[in-house]
C-alpha cells in the first residue's frame, strides 16, 4: 500500500500532532504530580483539548480521536508506572 502525497501530508500532520500532544501531556503531568502527589486522568487531559485548540489552531488538522489516543496511552502508561 502506498499513500498519496495528500495521504502522506496528513500522516505527517497527525504524528505530529499526537507527538506534541503527548510531549506536552506529559509535562503537564509531571508538573501536576510535584504539585499535588497525583498525575492527570485520561479525562484531565482531554478536558485540556479545547482550550489547547482555540490556541493552536494547527491541532485542529488531524482529527480528534488522534489526540484523545494519545490522552488514553498516556494514561495507562502512567498506571504501569506505578
Amino acid at each position: 500500500m502506498y499513500p498519496t502525497a495528500a495521504q502522506k501530508e496528513a500522516f505527517a500532520r497527525a504524528f505530529g500532532c499526537a507527538v506534541w500532544w503527548w510531549n506536552r501531556a506529559l509535562n503537564l503531568n509531571n508538573e501536576t504530580y510535584k504539585a499535588t502527589g497525583k498525575g492527570l486522568s485520561r479525562q484531565g487531559y482531554n478536558h485540556l483539548l479545547p482550550a489547547l485548540k482555540a490556541e493552536f489552531p494547527w491541532l485542529t488538522d488531524c482529527y480528534s480521536q488522534v489526540l484523545q489516543s494519545v490522552s488514553l496511552n498516556l494514561s495507562r502508561a502512567r498506571s504501569l508506572a506505578g
